[in-house]
Order: structure tokens, then sequence, then C-alpha cells
């Protein structure tokens, strides 16, 4: 197809990109080219910021960026640089902040305007064809700037510096008051239940989850919730725990027909969601699912993980290894069109059967979004089948039948595009995600699948053996890894670690932890940089510690160090993981929800943590009773031959299983494990 127009994205490999590469204006992806050329022809710098799936992305692509008198003048009077967030979040963090400081608030598209040395000077979100709503239409910001910068440079300068000071003094780091020697100083039951209540202050008791809409899976919050329920016996916690899951798995968030999580929820109900389906949502609703079934042994939660991964393994696995990022909320330039039902479409495909299926999930015929229905659930199959006089066994076949007639009857319809980069910090979330899958349910085939994925990952973000690139994409790895690359990866390697026994998942850990010591810690406080220090085309250095959509890789570095420093017998990296902690303990003790993952550190502090080693030749089922238990203060290593750590060192290696339970390396008498 011959296109009237392209750019210089048409070299890129993003999809995001590639979508921006026949629109009117000269895109340029951000490189020393592109700063070169603003600084030689002194004009600013227009950088708009998105990804793949981003609705309202595509919605300023139409209104705007494909308008080809706007693009004239975008042309004439700046240097237009795409971004793809997903590709470079380093960017995307300190141009975000740059906006959530001058206008409050922040989202994608993200539309930022920089000097021609690349530092912000003003900025926003979406921004309509014509004035809306109060809000200025492109081309009315596009003037106010190119009029700022020809007539006011001294004012447009003079912000510059503001904005700038200020971003600096955000990303100063975190200083804890005092040093920390023994955990139990701060992380006490006190300081726990203190969180803990924080939190349920934004408890939405009635829907579960937190907050009101839009409103998010929030899954690190629920994993808090069930550790407090677990280990302090706060009843109230488990219950609003398991509810927001449950709300969650019932939800139009969730896709009843072929499972995944979608991003959010656009009401409290969690009826209708925005419809992209990220890889990384999806991780982190296996991982807090895993907790809820070991727990509670509710089969419920075990179909749920077993269903959401094969979604993940459908929809979003590469046949040459690792999962692609995302799925987009539109098709056909509708968002939601490719999931939503008329109540007609249903009762054509499932005759008889129709009344109940409409019944179940709440399908009318007037809709119950936009004029179509989103497929949810109002109460358990139990006591539906109860209701309507049916015996559970012939409800689940005519539930199952309907469900993939309708499945089928959708697969015919012209699919959502796919984000197709694979991101290393999103792929080791899922790394995890299933190697605990496999723990919680004693799953062979899940743990070949993270093995692997392992290998996979290995070989294509990593260059002489040593990983260091954050995505990849036709058989090319591109842009420096990040922390939460590193951090999730050794995350990820822990949890291998336990499920294989295979020290060389121990190795990589090390390694990599060694690597983020190197060349991403802050100079004077306990945190860790977002960028390495190698990486040079920013223009500040970011502390992120905030636990939003993704854990903070520094929050998922301290516990990784805490678990390693046991493990590997290094005092250092203990006392670096404490004084993290440490330093961000007030944050966490007064905003809760925005450290979630941090919260669970703290209580893993207080409770202990519970050394294991389990030797012998015949350890397989023991190590597998193990790890299907609830436990996550656990810190496990198993061989069948002495290795050189300081769990397994001094140990009876017999042919029974042999488990030790131990303290600061000081073990019990070990028990003799007979299969159950």
């Amino acid at each position: 197809m011959a296109h009237q127009f392209t750019n210089d994205l048409i070299h890129e490999s993003s999809p995001y990109l590639l979508q921006h590469a026949h629109n009117p204006v000269n895109w340029m992806p951000w490189s020393e080219k592109a700063l070169t050329l603003a600084q030689e022809m002194d004009k600013p710098i227009l950088v708009s910021i998105g990804y793949a799936a981003c609705h309202w992305c595509h919605v300023m692509e139409r209104e705007s960026f494909e308008d080809e008198n706007v693009a004239k003048f975008m042309n004439e009077n700046f240097v237009n640089i795409k971004i793809d967030r997903e590709e470079r979040p380093d960017l995307d963090h300190i141009y975000m902040e740059a906006v959530q400081v001058i206008s409050g608030s922040g989202g994608w598209p993200l539309n930022v305007f920089l000097n021609s040395n690349g530092k912000p000077f003003y900025g926003g979100t979406y921004f309509p064809p014509i004035k809306l709503y109060n809000r200025s239409s492109w081309i009315e910001v596009l003037n106010f700037i190119h009029n700022l910068w020809q007539n006011k440079r001294s004012l447009v300068e003079s912000q510059v510096n503001q904005l700038m000071n200020h971003l600096n003094e955000l990303s100063i780091p975190y200083k804890s008051s005092f040093i920390l020697n023994e955990p139990t100083e701060i992380f006490t039951k006190e300081s726990c239940i203190n969180i803990k209540e924080k939190l349920m202050t934004n408890a939405d008791i009635e829907n579960g989850g937190f907050g009101r809409a839009p409103k998010f899976p929030q899954t690190f919050s629920i994993s808090y919730l069930l550790g407090v329920g677990y280990f302090l016996k706060d009843e109230a916690s488990t219950i609003h725990a398991l509810k927001s899951l449950d709300a969650l798995l019932n939800g139009g968030i969730y896709d009843h027909l072929n499972g995944g999580l979608a991003r959010y929820s656009t009401d409290d109900k969690w009826l209708a969601p925005h419809f992209e389906k990220m890889l990384y949502d999806n991780a982190l609703l296996i991982d807090v699912l895993c907790d809820a079934f070991k727990i509670t042994k509710n089969i419920k939660y075990q179909i749920a993980i077993e269903k959401t991964i094969d979604f993940c393994l459908q929809e979003l696995g590469c046949e040459k290894g690792g999962f692609y990022a995302a799925i987009d909320a539109d098709s056909e330039g509708e968002e939601g069109k490719f999931y939503v039902w008329t109540q007609l479409e249903i009762e054509t495909l499932l005759g008889n059967d129709a009344a109940l299926i409409c019944k179940y999930y709440g399908v009318v015929k007037e809709g119950n979004w936009e004029g179509k229905n989103i497929l949810h659930i109002s109460k358990s199959s139990e006591k539906f089948a109860d209701e309507n006089g049916l015996s559970m066994q012939i409800w689940t076949e005519i539930l199952e039948k309907s469900n993939q007639k309708l499945l089928a009857a959708r697969k015919k319809r012209i699919n959502p595009t796919k984000d197709d980069k694979i991101i290393l910090s999103w792929n080791a979330l899922m790394l995890k995600a299933i190697t605990k899958a496999s723990a919680t349910l004693k799953h062979e085939g899940y743990k070949k699948i993270a093995i692997n994925l392992f290998d996979s990952l290995k070989i294509a973000f990593s260059q002489n053996g040593i990983i260091c690139y954050h995505t990849y994409k036709n058989s090319t790895a591109k842009f420096p890894a990040f922390l939460d690359d590193y951090a999730y990866f050794i995350s990820a390697c822990i949890q291998l670690q336990e499920l294989t026994g295979d020290e060389k998942y121990i190795i990589e850990a090390e390694t990599n932890t060694s690597m983020v010591l190197d060349n991403f810690k802050s100079e004077d406080g306990f945190l860790f940089y977002y960028t390495s220090a190698v990486q040079t085309d920013v223009v500040l250095r970011k502390l992120e510690v905030f636990d939003g959509a993704l854990p903070s890789g520094n929050s998922v570095m301290a516990e990784n160090l805490y678990y390693l420093s046991v493990l590997l017998n290094k005092k250092e990296w203990k006392s670096i993981s404490l004084n993290m902690l440490s330093s961000i303990f007030n944050q966490v003790e007064k905003f809760p929800q925005s450290f979630s993952y941090w919260a669970f550190s703290i209580l893993s502090r207080f409770i202990g943590e519970k050394e294991v080693a389990i030797t012998g030749t015949n350890i397989e089922k023991c190590v597998e009773n193990h790890l299907s238990n609830y436990e996550p203060n656990r810190i496990l290593q198993s061989s069948i031959v002495e290795k050189n750590y300081p769990l397994l060192k001094g140990k009876n290696y017999s042919n029974s299983a042999l488990v030790y339970v131990c303290k600061d390396y000081s073990c019990s008498k070990p028990e003799v494990y007979f299969e159950k």
C-alpha cells in the first residue's frame, strides 16, 4: 500500500512508533540526531509520548497528527519526537513528573515541550482539535508555545530552570534518620497494623478494591492484606482481600470467555474496563491469586490462575520465546468492540441456553454499556445453579458449552492489535508468576514453561552472557536495561532457585545484584536510580520509589537484597536492605496505597524469616509440599548433594529427605519427610 507521507519512525520496531510512521508530522525517534537538530535550528522540541494500546493516543492521532494543516505548523516550528513509553520508561518518568508539576495531573498521550537541550518547560496530556470543556485546542497550544519561544525566550528559560530545580529536589534520595542494626527497631506489629488501618481507610467495602473510579487492581495492597490476615489473625483484612479478588474475577474487567485482566475499571463496580490488556497486570494477578489459593485452597483461584496463564500463553506468547507487551483496547476504531455483545447476538448463537447465559452474565436488551453488554458475574455458579433449579453438573456443562460457542464467534471478529515487543521487566514478572504458579499448584508443565522462559530471556537480553537490555523485537535487543528490569529478573531467579534447586539461578541473581549495586546506587542515600550510571541521554537520574501499576524497582531490590543476604551470607546486603526500608518507612506508614510492595517487606521483617534447608536424594515431593504452603517469609534452599552455601553446608545428605528449619543458620534437629 502506497502512503502519502512517511517519516523517520518507519525505521523503528516499536508498534506505537510505527503507527505514526505515516503521519504528515515529521516525527523523529528520541536520538542525538533529533536533539542536535533542535539546537542547530533553534527550535523547541515537542515530545509526544504514548504506547500502542493507548486509546486516547489513537484519538489524538486521528484528530490532530493526521491533519495536514496542523502537521505543517508542527513541522515548521518544532522538532517533533515520538516516544514509546514502554521502550523508554526513563524518559516517560521524567517528563510525566514535569507535566504533573505543571498541571497537577498526568496521563497519555503525554505532550511535553522542551528547550533545545531536552529540558521541559510546558506540557499536558490529551488536547482536542477544538476548544472543549475549558481545555485549549491543540493548535492553540502550538501557537502559544511558538509565540512564547519567539518572543519571550527568557520566560521559557526561567520556567526551565524552575522546573528542573523542582524535579531535582523530588529526586533527592530519601535519607534514613538512623542506621538500622536490627529490623525489630521499627518493624513492629503496631506499625504493620497502622499500615493496614491506613490502607483500609481507602477500601471500597461494598465493591471490593480501593478508591473510586477509575479503579486499578492494586494487587500489592491485596497481597499485604492477605499477609496481615494470615500472620496477625486479622479476619477483616482477609475478608477484604478475597472480596477484592473475587470482584476482579467476576467483573467486566476480567474476560470471562478467554481469560485475562484489563488494565482498569472506569466505574466503581468493576463492570466497564478500559479494555487494553497488559502483560504485567496479568502476571501480577497470577502472583496474588497464588497467595489466595495457598491460604484458602479454594478451587476458584486455581481455575483463575490456570485460565489467566492460558490467556497469556495463547494471546501474548511469542513462538520464539517470551511474551508480548499488550493487546489494544480498540478494534475497528472503537474501544471494546471486540469484547461486547448484544442480547440478540447471544440469543442467535445459543438458542435455548441463551436466557440462562444472559441472566448469568447480566446481559440485557438495552445493554449495560453504551448500548452493548459487557459480560460480568453477579453471583457464584453454585448460587446461580441453586436459584435456577439446576445441578452444578448440568449448569457447568451449559456454561462451558455456551462459553465455547461465544468464544468461537468472537474469534471471527477483527481482533485488536498486539504490541509485539518483548519487555524484560514485564517478562520477568511473568516468569516469577508462572514459577510461583508451578510451586503453588504442583504443576510440572508450568515449571518447564518457566525454565524455558528464563533461558529465552537470558539469550535475548544479554551481551556476553550479562543481562543489559530492556526490549527485544525482530531478533534485536535495544535500550539499556533499567532498574526494574534487573530487580524483577533477580526476583524471578530467586523463585526459580526455590522451585528447581538449581544453583545457576542463585549465581544469576547474585551477578545481577552486583550489577545493580555497581551501576545504580545513589551517591548520598540508600536507594537506587532508575537509570544506570553509564546512560547519558537523560536530563536527570530519577529515584522511583512509588509502587503504582508496577512495583518500584527499589522496593523489589530491598526484598531481593534481604533474601540473598541470607542465602549468600552477605551481611552488607542485609544492611542495605534494612536501611532502604528505614529510609522509606515514614512514607509507607502515611501512604501505604502508594508503597504497598514496600509494606509487605516491612511485614516480613516483623514476622521474621524462616530459613528452610531440604537435603537428601529424594527431596522433590518434600520441596513441592513446602512451596505449595503460604509462607512468604520463608527462605528455602534444597539440594541432593552438599554445596558451598550457608544453609546447605554440613548437612546430612541421606536417601531420605531431611528438613532443617533454621534461624541465622542455627538449625533445629532435621525432620525426616514421609510422603503423605
